[in-house]
C-alpha cells in the first residue's frame, strides 16, 4: 500500500538511525553486528531492533559469522539479495563505463564501452540503452542512476566539456525514471578519495586527476564544495601555461594544456595525439632521454600548480588520481622541486602531503557509486523503498 506524504515524513524520522547504519556499513564491507553496536554505541537492543527492521524491509542479510573466541556470537552484515541497487556510470573523453552497485558500496558487472563517436547524441543513446537495459533487469528495485562526466554539470546539463567537445548537452533524461543524480568526474572522485580512499580522515583535502586536461575538489568533511554552479575544481582553465597556447574552452594559457599527453607530444615536437592519455602512458613507460625531459617538464608543470592550489585552498592532504600519480612518480624531483617552489614561505615548514589517491582511475566511477548510495540510503529514500508495493 502507498504511503500518504504525511506517514512518509513519519517514517523518515524512523530511519534516522537506519541510515546511519547503512553509511556505516558502506565504510566497512563485510564487517559484523557487534562491531556495528560497538563503533556507532549503539545500545544492543537498539541495534537488533534496526538491524532487523532492515532486514524485514529487504535492505539487510545478516549471516552467522565464524567464531574467533569465547565471546557472544554475532552476524556478518551484507546487502540483501533483493534489495535496492543503483547504475553508476563514467562517461570519459573516449569511452565511458557502467557498474552495478549495491547498498554495502560494492561494484558489479562493470562495463568499459568504447565511443562509436564522441557526439553528444551517439554517446547518450548508448548510455540510455545500458540504463533502459538495467531499468527492465531490475525493475522497482533500480533507485538512482548516478553519472560522472568528464565536464562541467549544471541543473541537469552539462554545460560544457573541452575534452569531449560537448556545450549544454541535456542529461536529464537519461535515467527514465529512478532518481539522476549528476556529477563533474573529477569532484566524484574527490568524493570517493575523501569517504573511501587516500583522503578518509582529512578535514579538508584537495584532489586533482589528469586525464585529457586536469580537474578536481575540495571537500571539506567529505562533501565536495561545488560552487553556485557547480563548476568549481575546474583547475585546468587556470592561468597557469603559455599564453600563446588557447585551449579547446575558449581561454588562452590554460594550465589544462601543460600537465596531459598533449603537453608531452607538444616537448616532444611530435603531432598531438589522437588519445591523449593512452599517449601519456606509453611516454611515462619508455627509457629514451628526450621522452624522460619532456616527462620532467610536464611534471614540474604539475608540482607548480598544486603548489599555488595548496596556497589558495590550504588542504592538510593533497590526493592525485588518473595520470596525475604516475607522472610524480616518473619524475618526483622535478615535481617536488615544483612544488616546494610554488608554495607560500609558511606553508614549506610543513606542506601538505601529497599522495596517489586510492582509487585510481576508478575515482569517477567509484565517487558516483558515493553520489548514488548517499541518495539511496537517505532517510526519505529508505522509508519511500520500505513503503512501497512490494
Amino acid at each position: 500500500m502507498t504511503a500518504t506524504p504525511g506517514r512518509l515524513r513519519a517514517e523518515e524520522a524512523r530511519w534516522h538511525t537506519a541510515s546511519r547504519v547503512l553509511a556505516w556499513i558502506r565504510q566497512h564491507p563485510g564487517a559484523t553486528r557487534a562491531a556495528l553496536t560497538s563503533e556507532l554505541q549503539l545500545a544492543s537492543g537498539l541495534a537488533a531492533e534496526v538491524t532487523g527492521r532492515l532486514r524485514a524491509s529487504s535492505l539487510l542479510v545478516e549471516t552467522p559469522a565464524p567464531r574467533t573466541g569465547r565471546g557472544r556470537p554475532t552476524t556478518l552484515l551484507g546487502p540483501h539479495p533483493a534489495g535496492p541497487v543503483l547504475l553508476a556510470l563514467d562517461v570519459r573523453t573516449h569511452d565511458w563505463r557502467s557498474a552495478l552497485v549495491t547498498i554495502d558500496g560494492a561494484l558489479h558487472d562493470v562495463t568499459i564501452t568504447r565511443h562509436a563517436s564522441r557526439a553528444a547524441a551517439a554517446v547518450l543513446a548508448a548510455v540510455r540503452e545500458r540504463v533502459t537495459a538495467v531499468r527492465e533487469a531490475y525493475g522497482p528495485r533500480l533507485r538512482a542512476v548516478s553519472v560522472a562526466v568528464a565536464g562541467t554539470v549544471y541543473d541537469g546539463r552539462l554545460v560544457q566539456s573541452a575534452t569531449l567537445g560537448w556545450r549544454d548537452a541535456d542529461l536529464g533524461d537519461l535515467a527514465g525514471g529512478p532518481a539522476l543524480l549528476l556529477g563533474n568526474d573529477a569532484t566524484l572522485a574527490g568524493v570517493a578519495e575523501a569517504r573511501t580512499g587516500a583522503a578518509v580522515g582529512a578535514s579538508t583535502a584537495l584532489h586533482l586527476m589528469t586525464g585529457v586536461g586536469i580537474g578536481g575538489t575540495v571537500t571539506a568533511g567529505g562533501r565536495p564544495v561545488t560552487g553556485s554552479h557547480g563548476a568549481a575544481g575546474e583547475y585546468g582553465h587556470q592561468p597557469y601555461g603559455d599564453k600563446r597556447l588557447i585551449c579547446p574552452c575558449g581561454a588562452r594559457g590554460c594550465w589544462d594544456l601543460e600537465v596531459d599527453g598533449r603537453a608531452l607530444a607538444r616537448h616532444l615536437g611530435v603531432t598531438e595525439p589522437a588519445d591523449p592519455i593512452a599517449f601519456a602512458r606509453a611516454v611515462l613507460r619508455s627509457p629514451d632521454p628526450a621522452m624522460r625531459a619532456a616527462v620532467a617538464t610536464v611534471a614540474s608543470a604539475l608540482g607548480g600548480g598544486v603548489g599555488a592550489l595548496v596556497n589558495a585552498h590550504d588542504p592538510a592532504l593533497v590526493t592525485l588520481g588518473g595520470a596525475a600519480a604516475p607522472l610524480r612518480r616518473a619524475a618526483p624531483a622535478a615535481f617536488d622541486e615544483a612544488y616546494r617552489d610554488a608554495l607560500m614561505a609558511f606553508h614549506r615548514v610543513r606542506p601538505p602531503e601529497v599522495v596517489d589517491a586510492a582509487h585510481g582511475e576508478d575515482g569517477p566511477l567509484q565517487g558516483a557509486a558515493v553520489l548514488g548510495l548517499d541518495h539511496v540510503t537517505s532517510e526519505a529514500a529508505l522509508a519511500e523503498w520500505a513503503a512501497q508495493e512490494r
